[in-house]
Parts: structure tokens; sequence; C-alpha cells
């Protein structure tokens, strides 16, 4: 699948805003002390990843019943669904200069019960190609790894079942994402309102 850059200047893809709030007091501890045990690019991307895959447990694997949206709440709380998760380590990431992608899947239960799950993509010194990772956090049946060469994803979509890889590159988090997160009283008030796709993107291949 070739993956479509939502915005062909690769700078947006390493901006702070509300939701990935990487200017964050709590942002900055995490990433200054990740980056003093792994100070270039590659090995903090690695660890970056991992912290957020390992240390964060996904909700509703805890039973946490919280819906951060931000990512310094995602690293306060240490919880979160797969985008929150998403959006902490592309702030982890951003922070320190890695271009980081939102990207996602519509994934089903053998074609029942659709709902988008949350990936990042990471454009490394070096690279042409961006790479899809997945920090849902591993569990029996699920091993997502990070790999740059070969996708290492929790789930691989299954079009018989009406998955789908969306192949845009967004450089913010999607709003019917945000919004869903954001309106949510608790976790089981946000599956009923989590969308099972998204919308028809309005951005081209780059040119």
């Amino acid at each position: 699948m070739e993956l479509i850059q939502q915005n062909p200047d690769v700078s947006a893809y390493l901006v702070a805003d509300e939701v990935v709030d990487h200017a964050h007091p709590l942002v900055k501890e995490t990433t200054d002390r990740l980056w003093s045990q792994h100070p270039d690019a590659y090995s903090y991307a690695q660890a970056a990843y991992e912290f957020v895959r390992d240390t964060i447990p996904h909700s509703a694997d805890s039973g946490d019943l919280r819906v951060p949206v931000r990512a310094s709440d995602v690293l306060a709380t240490r919880n979160g669904i797969c985008v929150s998760k998403a959006h902490a380590v592309a702030a982890l990431l951003r922070a320190r200069g890695v271009p980081t992608a939102f990207c996602y899947q519509r994934l089903t239960e053998d074609g029942a019960d659709p709902m988008v799950h949350g990936l990042v993509a990471v454009l490394l010194p070096g690279r042409q190609a961006w790479s899809r990772l997945d920090v849902r956090g591993n569990k029996p049946g699920i091993d997502a790894r990070f790999s740059l060469d070969e996708e290492r994803l929790s789930w691989s979509v299954r079009p018989e079942f009406g998955e789908v890889d969306y192949p845009v590159l967004y450089e913010a988090p999607h709003p019917v994402v945000v919004h869903a997160l954001r309106t949510a009283a608790d976790r089981p008030h946000l599956w009923k309102i989590f969308p099972t796709e998204l919308p028809a993107p309005d951005a081209g291949p780059v040119g």
C-alpha cells in the first residue's frame, strides 16, 4: 500500500497542538529521560515506542474507564485506547525532531462491530519511506513490534470482512476521533460513539 502524506511539507508532522502537546512539562520530562538513555534518533524512536506500548496499558486490557485525549494526559494517567496512545508516542517523537503522522485502520470482529484503530507512522533520518507502528500494547495473540522495513502491527486487515488500511498520513489526529474522545463520559460510552470508519479523505498523493 502506498502511504499518502496529507501535507507534502514534512515539517507539518513535527507540530505541537492541543492534543499532541509536546511542550507540556510531563512530555518534556519523559522525552529528556528517554533521550538521555538513547541519544540518537533511531534508538530514541524505538525506546519511545516501547515505552508507550509497554508501560501504558490499553484501557480495554486494564479495565480503566477514563478516556484521556491529550498526550500529556495519557502519560499522566498511564492509560488510553489505541488512538490516545498514538497521541502520546507522537508527542514524544515529534519533540525530538522525528516526523510522526497519524494513520488508521478499520477493523472488525469477523465483519461485525467495526471500529477505527489508530496507528502512527514515522520518517527517520536517511529513510525515504514512512514506517507504520502500532502502540496498542501486546497481549496473547497480539505481538506488535518496532520494525521499519517489515510492518509488525497488532492486526493485518482482512478485506473480506470489510476491513481497511487507510493510506492517508494525517498531520494531526483525525477530527472524528478527537471528537469522540472529548465527548465520551467514560470508556463504555466511548465504545458507543467511536467512529466505525473514517470519512473520505480530501487529500491526494504528494505532488
